[in-house]
């Protein structure tokens, strides 16, 4: 291990335990729309709009806080984002005028886009030489976070109403401070960042590679959001407790979690398209699966089905690095920003459906989608494996 480089594990406790509220926030809104929806008679697609304006502003603003933020130090950026987030979303449940609720939602995913790419260099900068497992680890506490959200979040709602939202500003507070005083202070990677012109030239190149893969993304954040917005509407229309629905949803993004990790894993030795194509792919049936049995083996069905939708989701974002290598932050931005923003604009779109053709039917849709992600992924290029080339190397 170089000396130089000392990894500082308490630091990056400390900012995966940020990522983990960070993101339990970002699936705040899903768990409001039941009671939101009980209490207003909010539409399928009024509620799928609701969602959209935070997962759009979170996403398309990341990339450019990426991109201007490469390779310098902006340590504010994470405890002024996480606060951000958490005093916005905690005044949602304080508001009964939609158009307000939707600008709050918003400004809540700015807090998100400030805080990633600041975060993840943050990490890197003090991971010493185990830069990758420590990433893998810290991105690994963020689902878990948004896994987490469904079980803490709807029990106070159900318990306190919608006005205990205010409440969760403090878990918010709590960690800005930790950030505060205990994010690394020295966060700049060395090198130039690249200029507009290498940028452009680095898209140019990897053009058709690029199309597909953020085609893949798109297709699969639609799927991912549409089932965090419509699939609580739908159990809430089966008669289904608020309860039941979010241990339900908690399954389906745990083993999205654990699915993630074991993909990063598969596609290091077998490589990126097999896995990407494979798990998604396999996602619809397992998915249908989930609807057309009961009891438990319904519910092995929703997790197998929740593993495969989200194996491929960083793999994604590293075949997208391994397309333009010298612009990692932009490879990282375009898929985990701009193409996930691209899929949270369209679940307008699933919202409509259900509007007019009921739940079941968007969620057929939805359940269809993964199998075109899989499909689309088929144009993408096939690389080595990370492990055979690490078998090559001199």
């Amino acid at each position: 291990m170089n000396p130089k480089q000392p990894i500082e594990y308490s630091t990056i406790g400390i900012l995966s335990l940020a990522h983990m509220l960070n993101d339990m926030y970002s699936n705040y809104l899903p768990q409001m729309l039941p009671f939101l929806v009980a209490a207003t008679s909010l539409s399928a697609t009024r509620a799928a709009i609701l969602v959209s304006a935070f997962t759009i502003s979170s996403s398309f603003i990341q990339p450019i806080f990426g991109y201007f933020l490469d390779r310098q130090g902006k340590r504010w950026l994470v405890h002024v984002g996480t606060l951000w987030m958490a005093i916005m979303l905690s005044l949602t449940g304080l508001v009964s005028n939609y158009f307000l609720l939707v600008l709050l939602a918003g400004l809540a995913g700015l807090g998100t886009a400030a805080f990633h790419p600041q975060a993840s260099t943050m990490i890197t900068a003090v991971s010493g030489n185990r830069k990758a497992v420590l990433l893998s680890a810290f991105i690994a506490f963020g689902n878990m976070g948004f896994a987490l959200s469904p079980l803490l979040l709807v029990p106070l709602f159900q318990t306190y109403g919608l006005r205990a939202t205010v409440y969760t500003v403090i878990p918010g507070i709590l960690v800005a401070l930790l950030l505060f005083f205990f994010a690394p202070k020295n966060t700049v990677l060395s090198g130039a960042p690249p200029t507009l012109t290498d940028v452009l030239r680095s898209l140019k190149n990897a053009r058709t590679e690029l199309l597909a893969i953020t085609s893949v993304i798109a297709i699969r954040a639609l799927a991912y959001t549409g089932l965090l917005t419509i699939l609580p509407l739908y159990f809430h229309a089966q008669n289904l407790s608020s309860i039941a629905s979010s241990h339900l949803v908690f399954i389906m993004l745990f083993s999205g979690a654990i699915g993630g990790i074991l993909g990063g894993y598969i596609s290091d030795r077998y490589g990126r398209k097999l896995l990407i194509v494979s798990s998604l792919v396999l996602a619809t049936p397992l998915f249908f699966g989930f609807t057309h049995t009961q009891g438990t083996l319904s519910v092995v069905f929703l997790a197998l089905a929740g593993a495969s939708l989200l194996s491929s989701f960083s793999v994604t974002v590293v075949a997208a690095q391994e397309a333009i290598p010298n612009n990692k932050s932009l490879a990282a931005g375009l898929t985990m920003g701009f193409a996930g923003g691209i899929g949270g604009l369209m679940v307008i779109l699933i919202g409509r459906i259900a509007d007019l053709h009921g739940l079941s039917t968007a969620i057929s849709v939805l359940f269809f989608l993964p199998l075109a992600a899989g499909t689309t992924a088929l144009f993408m290029k096939k690389r080595p494996t990370a492990k055979s080339e690490r078998v090559t190397a001199p």
